[in-house]
């Protein structure tokens, strides 16, 4: 009778502790996959958009940007329009990875506080997931956002590599320089990131209702993506323009302190069309296509890493 009790309580014992186990490891598995694939979506993207996301930040900064760009080009050739791209991928990798995987647990977590399931949030919780993952990512990873900004606008005799842009700044600067640009950062990546995976979740979500199809074609999540990426960015823009400027203040001679200051001062020199908006023409081409590609990856990511697990591989 003893052995029967004891094996009948390391059977109660396997069947609480296994299910735990199991559900913890398919927890952590689905962590893991999703900060890989946001990792891999992120890079992809940049990479994709690189020449045209420092044209971009030169614009934002300078006043005579397409003789700069020409004089950049015959100076330094073609390719020197991807410089600061390794830090991008250094920016891009661990922000991407945290912004997709953050998603996902918000959109968990806020699934599970309304009673819904998978991706069926509501329109308000859906939006407020975005804000948050990208909130999150943007307040870990700020200091590489500084860091790539300086490097596209500086000649690369200024900078030699990502760590000299770090040691200069703090000796030269202050820490706090780091962290210039900030506030003006986390007011404009929630509306973007937010307004961004709202559209393109709303857009599955419809195309799911209406064609019968849960998994959209490429083609089509590339065209969801571009839209989210077209109204996050428009909606977000002035406060991209003030974060850049704030960051890059140091070597283009201009001091700007506050977000309202820098705004007055953006406006009073060039107007609030030709100032707050610079360069948004230029993002209607980068940033549908950046978003586009980075949802698409991220997806198509998931979806062959879930293949691979259900056939008994193992995923990174």
């Amino acid at each position: 009778m003893g052995s029967g009790v004891q094996e009948q309580r390391a059977s109660l014992t396997q069947g609480e502790v296994l299910p735990l186990a199991s559900s913890s490891q398919s927890e952590t598995r689905s962590v893991i996959n999703s900060l890989f694939s946001g990792a891999l979506a992120g890079a992809v993207a940049k990479t994709a958009v690189a020449p045209l996301d420092r044209t971009k930040i030169i614009f934002q900064g300078k006043l005579e940007a397409y003789r700069l760009i020409y004089r950049t080009y015959l100076m330094e050739g073609f390719f020197s329009l991807w410089r600061g791209n390794s830090a991008t991928m250094v920016r891009v990798i661990p922000y991407a990875a945290i912004q997709f995987c953050a998603h996902e647990q918000y959109k968990g977590l806020l699934g599970g506080y309304y009673g819904f399931q998978g991706n069926a949030l509501p329109p308000v919780p859906r939006l407020l997931a975005g804000s948050m993952a990208g909130t999150t990512a943007a307040m870990m990873t700020y200091p590489l956002d500084m860091v790539r900004a300086r490097m596209a606008v500086t000649p690369k005799e200024m900078y030699s590599n990502i760590l000299h842009v770090f040691v200069r700044i703090s000796r030269e600067e202050g820490m706090k320089t780091l962290y210039r640009g900030f506030t003006p950062t986390i007011l404009g990546v929630a509306p973007y990131a937010g307004l961004s995976f709202f559209t393109y979740e709303t857009l599955k979500k419809l195309h799911a209702e209406h064609s019968g199809r849960q998994q959209p074609y490429s083609y089509e999540r590339l065209a969801f993506g571009a839209c989210a990426g077209l109204i996050g960015q428009s909606a977000s823009y002035p406060l991209d323009v003030v974060r850049r400027r704030m960051q890059t203040a140091g070597v283009t001679g201009h001091t700007y302190r506050t977000i309202l200051g820098t705004m007055r001062e953006i406006v009073s020199e060039e107007g609030v069309i030709r100032g707050l908006y610079k360069g948004l023409s230029m993002n209607w081409v980068k940033g549908p296509i950046a978003v586009g590609i980075s949802f698409t990856t991220f997806d198509l990511t998931q979806i062959l890493l879930k293949k691979l697990h259900q056939m008994g591989y193992t995923t990174p």
